[in-house]
């Protein structure tokens, strides 16, 4: 059985602060050593998500979460409402900030553009994060961000915090446990049991609009493990280490777009519902 927490479990405030931890764990030309000392010391809220990830995040867990969401079952909403829907999760007594969320997706995308790629990846970077609405349903906030890995296997050191699995009841399962575990040798990502959050969510939600490049990026672009440290090459096909290139691509406009500069939404928006219309009908299932 599913080991469940509450959705009162958040360490950190908001998504704002996470985006800040994140952005600040992977900077560039730091030290495995310096952002391990990172997470703990200097963002315990950090270190609070992935202790409750790791513990509650078992296999039966991302089955369970699978069957509730991947029905999308939560009516249906054009992109620019599921993006307002998203920046109810803006903190208005935050200091740090007076970003929307809407403005936090408009540099990801923007800096995309301004790099000549083409739309669908422009597209790719506004939506990325959509499938934070979760917090909006109920989940906790470790539920939702922080880094995936593959359940029903053994797990990678190159996981964060990889200390904090002890506490998951998967570690005492012996299969589990296995290099392979569930999973046949390079298998392909397709067939493995990501743990559960926005990135699998957000790829589901897309998985019939958008090109196969783009749904690599929205589903493993948390999957840090891999794509940071070329972690589970075991479990991937041929096709999974070359599509993961647009991952890598994808990479520094996630994690470093974040700027001072306010998008302009008024002058932008024109762009952006021509860009919606080209790859979505008026509204989508969620």
């Amino acid at each position: 059985m599913a080991t469940i927490a509450t959705a009162a479990d958040a360490p950190l405030k908001d998504m704002d602060e996470w985006d800040d931890f994140l952005t600040g764990r992977y900077k560039a030309g730091k030290t495995e050593e310096e952002f391990r000392q990172y997470d703990e010391q200097a963002t315990p809220g950090g270190a609070g998500i992935y202790r409750q990830n790791h513990k509650y995040q078992t296999f039966d867990y991302e089955k369970a979460k699978q069957k509730e969401y991947f029905g999308l079952n939560k009516g249906e909403k054009s992109i620019w409402e599921a993006a307002e829907f998203l920046n109810t999760l803006v903190d208005d007594s935050d200091p740090d900030t007076d970003l929307t969320q809407i403005e936090h997706l408009l540099q990801t995308s923007e800096a995309i553009r301004k790099d000549g790629h083409p739309r669908w990846f422009v597209l790719t970077g506004f939506i990325h994060d959509l499938g934070k609405v979760l917090c909006l349903w109920g989940e906790p906030q470790w539920g939702v961000v922080g880094d995936t890995f593959p359940v029903g296997c053994a797990y990678s050191d190159q996981i964060v915090f990889p200390e904090y699995f002890k506490a998951n009841p998967d570690y005492n399962n012996p299969l589990y446990q296995t290099k392979y575990g569930i999973y046949e040798p390079n298998c392909g990502l397709d067939k493995v049991h990501m743990s559960f959050g926005h990135d699998g969510y957000i790829g589901e939600v897309m998985k019939n609009y958008l090109p196969e490049e783009s749904l690599y990026m929205l589903r493993y672009h948390s999957f840090y493990a891999a794509h940071r440290h070329g972690a589970y090459r075991h479990l991937m096909s041929n096709h999974d280490v070359e599509m993961f290139e647009w991952v890598n691509k994808f990479n520094p406009y996630d994690l470093y777009s974040k700027g001072h500069t306010k998008p302009d939404l008024k002058q932008l928006k024109p762009y952006y519902d021509d860009l919606f219309a080209e790859f979505f009908p008026a509204k989508i299932a969620w």
